[in-house]
């Protein structure tokens, strides 16, 4: 792994020495500035005499707390750090205000750090001002701390030999406290810490680790603001490339794919067609934490007219996981309950929308409903009326036929008697939903996914997949069935999730655009930047509740794969689809903080799977960076546990996509094969422009010549809808009327259209060689075994053009016609777009690379 390599650098900067006169050993003071509310981690001082002190940094965060979410926690007090007699460090520090819990961590030198771990020591309180001390004869250390409670102060302390586990802790006194930390002055500032010895040669590696970060920092932060001084004197870059078809390789064709979280309203108000919001009023303020005391049952529904009154009920409801149904007590016919759908319903003349409610009276009556279409000034654009119902749930249904083109229209239903009415799951669907599916996708912005031909769909989501807290974690079962027996539930993202895009959808979905589904599923833990259920990943899904759970995998793998006569097929096959969906991969786990807890419950989970479908590829997680303790613990995961893959994930700036490019080429192909499931560049204000989209495409020339370890990749998030962000860059953003796909959609639709299942490799040769135009120059070339074609991608993140001379010799092209499509553009243009047109190329043939461009060549072969 890349990790190793910086190690070992670092390593070797450290024992060779730049300056004569060195000494052998110097002090480290350890401690935390409290800057950024508490979020600065652990930083180091050095000294030769334990008076002038200097910073390695300053400021640098050397081991960082991930305890809780983002924001207001994550924080570090007082850090405690000694060496055991193994030579291995530990830190133990105090986590936010008032939490009984503690953290420890440990490191080999200070910089790599392992997993670390959180026990819960008390009751109340919090853990504050901790202690070590080691008793050598027993082997044993004593952890000692304060905890006030109502400003009461009590000392407690724990032992233990591994950190792993811990006694039951007990009342201790002072003199249990050795009060080893001390005060120094630090860049003028007292701070307050521990001092410890260490050799040169490691303080050394602390500074070069320091230097290295901080020149990895500027490499990330490279960008084409810089490209006018830094190119002024650039002028048109010649290339030869010549193509190499001896040293082809086979590589994934499953290489580009999408990853669908429902973020940024991409479900409910997005590709899911429902047009009513909140349909079966089952908002609650927990939706949004109590944020808007608005977001409750009656949601976007109002009472229009006079003579009547509307309330919520939730007695003798349809169905218990839908408790909640609307009351109208109309004195007067003519009222009408209104629904303002996702802010306004979008409706075209001419079109045809289903409607459908469940209805009971609550009286001795029977009754009828006028439902209706109208537009901001009442003016009626269709109606119709149902058919009577009485005094049991009965669900109706009514087709409208729209005389208006309008985005803002309402929805009114409107009892036609007087009595008490109970309506629930109210709902308006297009007629032209994608694919024509009952309770389908919106069909444009659906249609303009399909048009990626993305060869896999991850889904739920990656947060929403393993939720706020373990009672937020998605069960995939509670979104299967019948609509108004589907569980809804608050959204990570702090909205309401309708489970009305459930499973059956997701999989529908992948069906009809021949794409592979991913499912993925909580490892048994909570996200770990949870703001409820123990401040994140601190605990699982209790052990004894783990069978259970692990069924409720399994169960999935029967329900999409099983013959309709298993139990969880026929739950399939009742919803329409007798015949499996062939399921190949599952993903466990999203982005985790690799933990005791995690590799616990994961593996149970992986050896579950395993022994019962051994043909399901698992996907395993590796944290939510491209280096770090959750990737590197991750990895040591996976390749003891032999997973088959795992799902890396990285937003980086453009500078790092064109600084990393060899990231994949040092893998080793004997361990897991690597899903990058989520990536994106990000630049300050998170535009999606041609800066970023080149970046990714030039990085996916890299990615594509190690596509025989990297099989599959998805850009993160995909879909975001315009007002209702959390989230940004996004791959296509929309509104109720229109799709507006991004300059990035354009690069991943064509890696998408032009991928292939050889990759040939090329050598190219530029008439200038410096380093910044080297890197900012690539070519891929693929063939597609299915059509025979060649591909040859070019991207050329330079302000200048290249002329290409293309050497294709070994291949008989000669007079052949090809499609070439260019992507170009100023490097802030967001609204580029790919032009097609058609050129001829031979053995050899020549091609100018337009500055700040993305080229493919897609080759008919004979």
């Amino acid at each position: 792994m890349k990790i190793n390599i910086i190690t070992f650098f670092l390593l070797f900067l450290a024992n060779v020495s730049l300056r004569a006169n060195e000494p052998d050993s110097a002090y480290v003071f350890s401690y935390t500035c409290g800057k950024n509310n508490n979020t600065a981690g652990l930083n180091f001082a050095w000294s030769v005499d334990r008076e002038n002190w200097h910073a390695i940094g300053p400021e640098f965060r050397f081991l960082a707390s991930d305890f809780g979410t983002w924001g207001g926690q994550k924080k570090m007090f007082d850090p405690f750090l000694f060496q055991d007699n193994d030579g291995l460090w530990h830190c133990l520090w105090t986590l936010n205000v008032d939490v009984q819990q503690f953290a420890h961590a440990a490191s080999t030198d200070l910089y790599n750090w392992k997993r670390q771990s959180y026990p819960e020591v008390v009751e109340a309180g919090n853990v504050a001002n901790i202690e070590v001390a080691f008793d050598e004869q027993n082997k044993v250390y004593t952890i000692t701390w304060i905890n006030e409670i109502n400003g009461t102060e009590k000392i407690f302390k724990t032992n233990t030999n591994d950190f792993k586990t811990y006694s039951e802790p007990e009342v201790a006194s002072e003199a249990d406290r050795l009060n080893l930390r001390e005060t120094v002055r630090i860049d003028g500032e007292e701070q307050t810490g521990m001092i410890n010895k260490l050799s040169w040669k490691e303080i050394d590696a602390l500074i070069k680790w320091n230097e290295w970060s901080r020149f990895h920092e500027q490499q990330r932060a490279d960008n084409t603001s810089l490209d006018a001084e830094r190119f002024k004197d650039l002028k048109t870059v010649e290339a030869e490339i010549t193509v190499l078809p001896g040293k082809s390789k086979a590589i994934s064709d499953m290489l580009i794919g999408i990853f669908f979280e429902d973020i940024n309203y991409a479900a409910d108000g997005g590709l899911y067609a429902e047009l009513v919001q909140n349909r079966g009023f089952e908002y609650q303020l927990s939706d949004r934490k109590g944020s808007d005391p608005t977001w409750n049952a009656k949601k976007v529904w109002s009472l229009s007219g006079e003579g009547a009154s509307f309330s919520i009920d939730s007695v003798s409801p349809i169905h218990t996981n839908n408790k909640h149904f609307a009351v109208l007590d109309i004195e007067k016919s003519g009222a009408a309950l209104v629904n303002d759908g996702f802010n306004g319903i979008s409706i075209k003349q001419g079109e045809k929308y289903n409607f459908s409610v469940f209805a009971k009276v609550l009286d001795e009556a029977k009754n009828n409903l006028r439902v209706a279409l109208v537009d901001e000034n009442g003016e009626v654009l269709t109606e119709v009326k149902t058919k009577s119902f009485t005094g049991d749930w009965k669900k109706l249904e009514a087709q409208l036929t729209a005389t208006k083109t309008t985005a803002k229209a309402k929805l009114q239903v409107i009892p036609q008697d007087a009595g008490k009415v109970a309506l629930d799951m109210i709902s308006l669907f297009p007629e032209n939903t994608f694919k024509n599916r009952k309770n389908g996708l919106r069909a444009d912005l659906a249609q303009t996914i399909a048009d990626m031909k993305p060869r896999f769909v991850r889904f739920p989501g990656g947060c929403v997949a393993h939720g706020d807290g373990l009672e937020n974690i998605y069960h995939w079962n509670n979104t299967v069935g019948p609509l108004e027996a589907r569980v809804p539930q608050r959204n990570i993202w702090n909205y309401h999730q309708s489970a009305g895009l459930g499973y059956f959808e997701y999989f529908q979905f992948c069906e009809d655009i021949d794409a592979e589904p991913v499912p993925v599923l909580a490892a048994g833990v909570p996200c770990q930047n949870s703001s409820c259920g123990g401040h994140g990943q601190q605990g699982g899904i209790p052990m004894c509740d783990m069978g259970d759970y692990i069924q409720e995998m399994l169960d999935l793998i029967e329900w999409a794969n099983g013959d309709k006569t298993t139990e969880w097929g026929k739950v399939r096959a009742e919803a329409g689809h007798p015949e499996p969906f062939n399921l190949k991969y599952i993903g466990i786990g999203n982005e985790d903080l690799i933990t005791d807890v995690f590799e616990e419950r994961f593996t149970m989970i992986y050896d579950a799977v395993r022994v019962k479908y051994p043909e399901i590829t698992v996907i395993g997680t590796v944290g939510p960076f491209y280096t770090g303790t959750d990737y590197v613990e991750g990895w040591e995961l996976a390749t003891k546990l032999e997973v088959p893959m795992v799902d890396e994930h990285y937003y980086q700036p453009p500078g790092w996509f064109i600084h990393n490019q060899d990231y994949y080429d040092r893998y080793d192909r004997s361990k897991s094969k690597v899903y990058l499931g989520e990536y994106a560049a990000h630049l300050p204000g998170r535009p999606n422009n041609i800066e970023t989209a080149l970046s990714e495409a030039l990085y996916l020339t890299a990615v594509e010549r190690n596509a025989d370890v990297v099989t599959m990749t998805s850009y993160a998030p995909l879909l975001a809808k315009e007002g209702f962000t959390q989230w940004n860059p996004d791959l296509i953003y929309f509104n109720n009327e229109e799709v507006h796909p991004t300059v990035g959609y354009y690069v991943q639709k064509l890696y998408g259209n032009n991928a292939g299942d050889s990759y040939i490799p090329s050598e190219i040769k530029l008439s200038d060689n410096s380093e910044a135009v080297k890197k900012r120059v690539a070519i891929s070339v693929v063939k597609d075994s299915k059509t025979n074609d060649l591909v040859v991608k070019l991207v050329n993140l330079l302000p200048a053009e290249v002329d290409a001379d293309i050497d294709f010799s070994g291949f008989e092209i000669s007079g052949s016609e090809a499609v070439l499509s260019v992507l170009k553009g100023k490097p802030d243009s967001k609204t580029a777009k790919p032009v097609e047109s058609k050129i001829s190329v031979s053995e050899n043939f020549d091609y100018t690379l337009p500055a700040y461009s993305f080229s493919v060549i897609r080759i008919k072969h004979q």
